[in-house]
């Protein structure tokens, strides 16, 4: 009796262990795709940190314009110039 309870306890563990282990990685992967509140927060901030770079660097491409209207083809000739170097 004791060895064919030891032989059921043996298959039962070899069939279900590994699809266990493999569920469970399944839903810890899972859940670290996820971000935490704080990692959402910041990327919040960083979204609009950008968004107000992008807005200041419009604003100076059209002062640029206004004050100097071949900005755009000399930078774009020093960057080549610059690139053979």
């Amino acid at each position: 009796m004791s060895d064919n309870l030891t032989a059921v306890i043996i298959c039962v563990v070899c069939t279900l262990g590994p699809v266990w282990i493999t569920f469970n990685y399944l839903a810890r992967s899972r859940a670290a795709r996820t971000l935490n509140e704080a990692d959402a927060t910041a990327l919040e901030r960083m979204q609009q940190a950008m968004q107000m770079v992008e807005q200041r660097i419009a604003v100076l491409e059209r002062i640029l314009d206004t004050e100097v209207p071949d900005w755009r083809r000399t930078s774009a000739q020093g960057v080549r110039n610059h690139e053979a170097i």
